[in-house]
């Protein structure tokens, strides 16, 4: 992807995310497992139920209100950019709401909730990726679609029961953020391609921190009862899952304040 033009990079990002809409359209049906929604931290705290899964959403209201300020005195962003990142950041608080609701009592209508919220999150990320190492209008246009179907998918596991459509569309953009760091983004202050040229307006945040974070937290997530019990039921696998998907705004926050900081010294 390193070498394309950036019309063929665009036509190939279109063709792998409509290829994704076509898989979660017609691979077959899968389940929330029947256990889904027993997490493994059930202990309340002054009457707040399942209180350390509720309250490590804040972190993610936090990322989101600290990228929100940073991206306001944020100069010399294009405007693609800076319209997907506030679309991240206001993604991330929405996903603090969001989640906060659903975990207070966890069952199927809170859940389509909480992931509709990632959802908003997840739309601004992967369209920031594709404007910084595709073009703005690829990342707009990603932005887009998976900003209509992330809560559609979300919606549609909740009231049919099929789950397929939404785990297509959370591990395809995942993908979609792998191959986007095969191609350099246009910044010459990325620690990941130094040499690269520099393209007016881009933002140029390390979607391989993105994604190691968030694999962290995926792990964390499927280990949820094994982490409470090997920390003595000091923290969950889930509650912690929290604070490393919050985490995972740290990459976007950090090139922001590179950004900050070169417009100081000019």
């Amino acid at each position: 992807m390193e070498h394309l033009s950036t019309a063929a990079a665009e036509r190939l990002t279109l063709g792998l995310t409509l290829g994704l809409v076509a898989l979660a359209a017609l691979a077959p049906a899968t389940h929330l497992p029947a256990h889904y929604h027993h997490f493994a931290d059930q202990r309340a705290l002054g009457g707040l139920p399942f209180a350390m899964d509720v309250l490590t959403n804040l972190p993610f209201a936090l990322a989101g209100a600290w990228g929100l300020a940073w991206l306001r005195r944020a100069t010399g962003l294009a405007q693609p950019q800076r319209a997907l990142a506030a679309l991240f950041f206001a993604g991330l608080a929405l996903t603090a709401l969001c989640s906060g609701i659903y975990h207070l009592h966890p069952e199927n209508a809170g859940l389509a909730l909480d992931r509709a919220g990632m959802a908003v999150a997840f739309a601004g990320v992967v369209g920031l990726a594709a404007a910084d190492r595709v073009s703005g209008r690829a990342g707009l246009a990603l932005a887009a679609l998976l900003l209509a179907l992330g809560p559609l998918a979300a919606v549609w596991d909740w009231r049919t029961g099929n789950m397929t459509p939404w785990a297509v569309l959370q591990a395809g953009g995942a993908l979609l953020l792998a191959l986007l760091a095969l191609r350099r983004p246009h910044s010459p202050f990325s620690p990941f391609s130094p040499d690269a040229k520099a393209h007016a307006g881009a933002l140029g945040f390390s979607t391989l921190g993105v994604l190691g974070i968030y694999a962290l937290a995926k792990a964390l997530e499927m280990g949820d009862h094994a982490v409470f019990h090997a920390l003595h039921g000091v923290i969950s696998g889930h509650s912690l899952k929290h604070v490393a998907a919050a985490a995972a705004a740290w990459p976007v926050l950090a090139a922001l304040k590179r950004l900050h900081g070169r417009s100081l010294t000019h």
